[in-house]
């Protein structure tokens, strides 16, 4: 059984990619679901593969189901198509989009195909992981959660011992209590 690795690019920073393993047999219901899983999206909103060429062209429309538009053919829906049966080179592209509001969109890339399954996945996988997410809703900080615990544990908005001043030549300035509003006069 073939299994095809597929990079997923983030399509406003190729940069942040996933990289998915799928076996041929499986369908695009099985890519749509571990895409939205590596990049921690909910499963909530319309989506649609379009078959691709060399230069991101969009062609034929796989989607998750026939939606309310004009199609220019009818549209192979995702949980009845295999992906093996969409594979046309072996380079094969397609555009997957998410959210139509959002316009999520991500370029899909084959980049190897594998006779040797790894006994180790469940199929489809995210195999490897690069860069970081945008956030489906909103801001994600970049530092998580964890950092606002940290930063609750240790107060770093107090400066420590060893932090001292230094006025406008380089030279340290002593900060005693008798001379903190005390000024020279020239």
């Amino acid at each position: 059984m073939a299994i095809l690795k597929f990079r997923i690019y983030f399509e406003e920073d190729e940069s942040v990619y996933r990289d998915v393993a799928i076996r041929h047999t499986q369908t695009f219901k099985d890519l749509h679901d571990v895409i939205l899983k590596a990049y921690e999206f909910d499963n909530k909103h319309k989506a649609t593969f379009f078959r691709s060429n060399d230069h991101w062209l969009r062609g034929r429309e796989i989607s998750l189901e026939a939606y309310d538009k004009e199609y220019k053919a009818p549209p192979l829906i995702m949980a009845d198509t295999t992906i093996g049966s969409e594979i046309r080179d072996p380079n094969q592209r397609f555009i997957y989009l998410y959210d139509f509001n959002k316009n999520w969109g991500f370029l899909v890339e084959l980049i190897n195909v594998s006779k040797e399954e790894n006994p180790k996945l469940t199929y489809p996988a995210v195999v490897r992981t690069e860069g970081i997410a945008p956030s489906q809703y909103g801001t994600k900080g970049l530092l998580g959660e964890k950092f606002a615990d940290i930063e609750e544990k240790y107060d770093l908005t107090q400066v420590g011992e060893g932090f001292g001043e230094k006025d406008e030549e380089g030279e340290d300035v002593a900060m005693d209590e008798g001379s903190a509003g005390d000024e020279e006069e020239v």
